[in-house]
């Protein structure tokens, strides 16, 4: 699914560019001055209260204390966060597309922990009921959506998914090799009880984290951990450099491509950023406004 699909604003029904549905679309999906920004920081404003909820809920001494006043304000942003999802799925063109879109996605973990916890029965239940509640977490992506220039870095990581991929590939290609040397060199007896127990090791090391909790004893098991370390310093920078790369791609495409656009908005489907010059709305076809220089 290419990047636009995922992170792209869904688009109105223009069966119903006027009236409630067109005025509840430009508050939720556009980002300008007015009701849309002010909506905007309503959500930021209570995704942020909402995670601070669940990170207070989950002390012991403060769940006493507060436990019921918790579980109140926990529904309310419930609701709140339910209701804007439902409305986003009402007032776009496709709903089931905006569902199944990362966003979409990201809104339903937002709400469906609770409704899940609600659900349950039986005492049995409740470590379970327990861990639904911090998922709550999540809705912490929710801001992602009201962070400027998000699009590009989601951009930037999805043309390096493959690159990015490959390079995990000879990562762990590299874990595993080292893990059976391992696993052969020290053996179970020095704490390598098995290969996968080996590959954490590897993993670990090339990390240069070290926990120490394996620890290799033998003259040639130590100088395949330097080996180890060495490639882990070499390859640490390399997903780094391969998503910066990407993101200063993904920025000269971006202001090129804002350079030959202009800020006309359809009057029809209210679609924006046409070619500068252009007659006809590329998306419904109709006869745009006269030009207004940004």
């Amino acid at each position: 699914m290419p990047p636009m699909r995922l992170f792209s604003t869904p688009q109105l029904n223009p069966a119903t560019e006027t009236g409630w549905r067109r005025r509840w679309f430009d508050i939720i999906y556009r980002h300008d001055a007015g009701m849309p920004r002010n909506f905007d920081l309503l959500l930021v404003y209570a995704i942020v209260a909402s995670v601070l909820v669940v990170m207070l809920d989950s002390v012991q001494r403060i769940h006493q204390s507060w436990a019921s006043w918790f579980y109140v304000v926990e529904w309310g942003f419930t609701l709140l966060f339910t209701a804007e999802y439902i409305l986003r799925l009402v007032v776009v063109r496709k709903p089931l597309r905006y569902a199944f879109s990362i966003w979409g996605i990201i809104d339903l973990l937002a709400i469906l922990p609770t409704y899940l916890s609600f659900f349950i029965p039986g005492a049995q239940s409740l470590l379970v009921v327990r861990v639904l509640r911090i998922l709550r977490v999540f809705r912490i992506l929710k801001l992602t959506r009201y962070i400027e220039e998000s699009g590009l870095l989601m951009t930037a990581l999805w043309r390096s998914r493959r690159k990015i991929l490959l390079f995990l590939f000879m990562v762990i290609s590299i874990a595993i090799v080292a893990g059976a040397l391992m696993y052969v060199i020290e053996g179970p007896s020095r704490g390598f009880s098995n290969i996968p127990a080996s590959m954490y090791w590897a993993v670990v090391t090339m990390a240069t984290v070290g926990f120490g909790d394996i620890v290799p004893q033998t003259t040639l098991g130590r100088f395949v951990t330097s080996v180890l370390i060495l490639i882990g310093y070499s390859i640490l920078a390399v997903p780094t450099g391969i998503y910066t790369a990407e993101l200063a791609s993904t920025i000269r495409r971006s202001e090129t491509a804002h350079r030959r656009r202009d800020n006309r908005a359809c009057v029809v489907c209210g679609h924006e950023g046409h070619e500068t010059g252009a007659i006809y709305c590329n998306r419904c076809g109709h006869e745009l406004p006269e030009h207004v220089d940004l």
